[in-house]
């Protein structure tokens, strides 16, 4: 039974949501993060990235950015850049990249339901990661950005959800990337009962993306508990801010692989090892594989189809997953890329950048590229029910969640 509860919403006044809006604090390095805030000076990403405020010498990681990030987020709220709801409510989040919408409900989840299980992941955590965005929510005492949660789709949910968007949105803007976004606000009673129910009705939710942030944010509820021996659970550090999605409107692209030489063997012979395993076809042009058990790859200017022979398949969660098959029937034995998370020879390039890409990286830095087949919702769903961790980079989730539009104050 999950607990997915309302919460007194922190957003942007009307008419600046715009302009506060910022993609995650982890899409930028330090230089891309310092350039982005430029010129935008109600832009999130100088909370969540508050060392671009100070000077360029200063540590990242340095006391002095967190208490920056407190104090720039609390100037903003006291300046009215932001509003506090006088009374909790869910709220939708609509975002439209390329013509398809998926449509989320703003809410805060529970950090026992996250530890007892029922809140899913498929990926591992790095502690030292984690420490980053510790230290940013406890001292902001606010969640600034959500984490990104499925469940599998319900019909009394989506009838609520398309209710609710016949009414006036709470904003409506275009990113400069092309995505829509729109957020309505869900304050009727009898709405958030049913909303919460539907939910306390389910058994599993899942962690899609942002799992350092669901850690992180974790975290900090339980040094919370610590420091307050008392509590009850109903303080709002027992929650975390999330949006949650249906999973039939999510869309999973394309992680890919780029590697910087081909462990000492020819062309030639690396196309030979493969075929042992896969059936291997020369393409006239770039294209994706159609078609879970297939990879195109591109070497020496050249695109080619891979096909997994049937008597390699696997109906393991995790060993048949096309990026587990890729690790274990090419990247290691035949390229020597034993620990891709740590093998300086391999990369990881997003869907979002296209083929064209994979072939720019293959005409500078690396050797060879493979484009895959997308991860399905059903199989992180399935990985995740079996208690197992899906492979690093096994899944890239389009359009991302913006930060500053929703967030979840502690105390």
């Amino acid at each position: 039974m999950a607990e997915i509860r309302a919460f007194r919403g922190i957003r942007p006044a009307a008419g600046k949501e715009a302009d506060i809006a910022a993609l995650p604090y982890d899409v930028y390095n330090r230089e891309e993060a310092r350039k982005a805030v430029e010129g935008k000076p109600l832009t999130f990403l100088r909370i969540d990235r508050a060392e671009t405020q100070l000077s360029e010498e200063t540590d990242i990681y340095a006391p002095e950015v967190y208490q920056k990030a407190k104090e720039l987020l609390w100037g903003m709220v006291e300046n009215g850049d932001f509003v506090q709801e006088d009374k909790p409510c869910y709220y939708l989040y609509e975002l439209t990249m390329n013509g398809r919408s998926q449509t989320g409900i703003v809410a805060c989840a529970s950090i026992d339901d996250y530890l007892n299980g029922m809140i899913k992941k498929h990926e591992n955590t790095r502690r030292e990661k984690e420490e980053d965005r510790v230290r940013h929510v406890d001292i902001c005492d606010a969640q600034t950005g959500p984490i990104f949660l499925a469940y599998r789709n319900q019909e009394s949910l989506k009838k609520i959800v398309a209710d609710v968007k016949t009414g006036a949105a709470l904003f409506d803007f275009t990113s400069e990337d092309g995505i829509r976004h729109r957020g309505w606000k869900i304050a009727d009673t009898e709405k958030i009962s049913a909303i919460y129910e539907a939910f306390h009705q389910m058994n599993a939710l899942y962690i899609a993306d942002g799992h350092h942030r669901a850690a992180s944010a974790v975290r900090v509820g339980v040094k919370r508990r610590e420091e307050h021996p008392g509590y009850t659970g109903e303080e709002e550090f027992n929650y975390f801010l999330s949006v949650i999605f249906p999973d039939d409107e999510l869309m999973i692209m394309d992680y890919n692989r780029v590697v910087r030489e081909l462990n000492g063997l020819t062309p030639e012979e690396f196309l030979s090892g493969i075929k042992k395993v896969f059936d291997v076809e020369k393409l006239d042009k770039a294209e994706h594989p159609k078609r879970k058990g297939q990879v195109t790859l591109f070497l020496e200017d050249k695109w080619y189809l891979l096909t997994l022979k049937p008597e390699y398949e696997n109906c393991d969660p995790v060993e048949g997953l096309d990026v587990s098959i890729l690790q274990k029937q090419i990247l290691e034995p035949v390229l020597g890329i034993q620990d891709p998370k740590t093998d300086k020879r391999i990369d990881f390039v997003g869907g979002i950048r296209g083929l064209s890409e994979l072939e720019r990286r293959v005409h500078t830095d690396m050797k060879v590229a493979f484009a895959m087949y997308p991860t399905s919702i059903g199989e992180l769903f399935a990985v995740a029910d079996a208690g197992l961790l899906m492979p690093p980079k096994s899944t890239w989730f389009e359009p991302k969640l913006r930060s500053g539009l929703f967030i979840h104050r502690l105390s």
